[in-house]
């Protein structure tokens, strides 16, 4: 294996390995912090050894095992970490010749899930929680979360900077909650699995369309949480909004990793278990009878799609109507962007241009790509294809994503 390769492979190994690593980590050293830096030494450690030795049968293991040693070097020679410390720093160091095991069952001591309602402490603001979620369990780059919630880079970077440091001041334990506490953490842990599943969906940027690790780890924590509170409509909700939208997988690619939208996908290649896992975790919801809130009218939406078995028999006016329900309850330009597209599908091009017209006024979407994007498709079905044109080249130059990229400079070409 050349060089390069290795490298490769190190890379894939750090996107699977890296929350479950961080996670681990930050069980033994109660510091979540100090956990991603121990895995970053232990990332750094395999660039420089593995060319040379090779990727180790069990990289995960090796990785941990690594920062554990770390772990123990550093709480060794840092006298500021004191008592506390260095009894964490004995129990590591007779814990270090025992087999690591990766846990991978539904169950409430998963680290994974500590990680995520420790990140999401109530010390935080809901901001920091979700930017710090964000960034240790999908080992998320600043500018990706950045885009992620349409603000400045350097807003995301203090963010997750000013959350380490107050988790580690506070000395927040790193726990999962019960009670009355669970329930308070619980719309943050939300955002935060949601916001995962989008990133893998349609990766924000790089190579790829999308990063399956990252819905798998998001449909795996919703189901987790969908055990722990089963009389939470939204937690089922936000279930069926995952199971629903990943039966879409093998459908979203073309040949060469292309994206192939909504629309234009064969829908026989829809995977039908989780369409129905799905469903029955929308059912699950609507018995509950609560008001639905926004992951369960998500849900509904793209249950729409699901029912329908081609493209030509989805309900539109539905959805049109949904979203209206949508945009009470969570008011939100990029709702109101979906609602356009919706709108354009049931009642044509016209009424929806007017919509995204008044976005592009209120410009609260600047610099947000799916803007241009469909502002360039309504155009392009009302026959103005030098304005479409413009819209779709625009919309390219403003995504991060080199297929996204790809796609859109090829509806702008195809606008003649």
């Amino acid at each position: 294996m050349t060089v390069s390769e290795t490298h490769r492979a190190i890379e894939a190994v750090w996107r699977i390995e890296a929350a479950r690593l961080i996670a681990g980590l930050a069980r033994l050293v109660q510091d979540v912090g100090l956990a991603e830096e121990l895995a970053q030494d232990a990332l750094l450690i395999a660039l420089e050894k593995w060319p040379e030795t090779g990727v180790p049968p069990n990289p995960g293991a090796w990785l941990m095992s690594t920062a554990k040693h770390r772990a123990i070097d550093q709480l060794r020679r840092k006298e500021r970490f004191a008592r506390k410390q260095q009894e964490i720093g004995r129990d590591l160091e007779q814990r270090q010749h025992t087999e690591i095991e990766v846990d991978t069952g539904p169950d409430f001591g998963d680290d994974l899930l500590r990680l995520v309602f420790t990140a999401c402490h109530p010390v935080l603001s809901t901001e920091a929680r979700v930017a710090l979620a964000l960034r240790v369990l999908c080992g998320l780059t600043t500018k990706e979360i950045a885009r992620a919630f349409l603000v400045p880079e350097p807003t995301i970077a203090q963010r997750i900077v000013r959350a380490k440091k107050t988790l580690a001041r506070k000395q927040i334990p790193f726990e999962a909650p019960s009670g009355d506490e669970l329930a308070a953490r619980l719309p943050a842990v939300l955002e935060v699995v949601y916001l995962i599943f989008n990133e893998g969906y349609t990766a924000t940027s790089g190579a790829d369309w999308l990063r399956t690790e990252l819905c798998d780890d998001a449909l795996r924590l919703g189901r987790i949480l969908a055990g722990l509170v089963p009389g939470e409509p939204e937690v089922h909700g936000l279930v069926a909004l995952l199971e629903i939208q990943a039966s879409r997988t093998a459908a979203r690619t073309g040949p060469t990793g292309e994206p192939v939208l909504l629309l234009e996908q064969d829908r026989t290649r829809w995977d039908q278990l989780l369409i129905r896992r799905g469903l029955a975790a929308l059912q699950r919801a609507e018995e509950i009878g609560a008001p639905p809130g926004p992951y369960r009218l998500q849900a509904a939406i793209a249950a729409c799609h699901a029912r329908a078995r081609t493209a030509a028999e989805t309900d539109w006016a539905r959805i049109v109507r949904i979203y209206e329900q949508l945009s009470e309850v969570t008011p939100s330009p990029v709702v109101e962007l979906n609602r356009a597209v919706a709108v354009s599908m049931a009642f044509g091009p016209e009424p929806a241009l007017h919509l995204v017209d008044q976005l592009v006024a209120e410009g609260s979407l600047e610099g947000y790509h799916l803007l241009p994007s469909v502002r360039g498709d309504l155009l392009a079905k009302l026959d103005r294809p030098a304005e479409a044109r413009a819209e779709f080249e625009r919309a390219a130059e403003l995504t991060a994503n080199a297929r996204e990229r790809e796609l859109l400079l090829k509806r702008a070409e195809n606008c003649g």
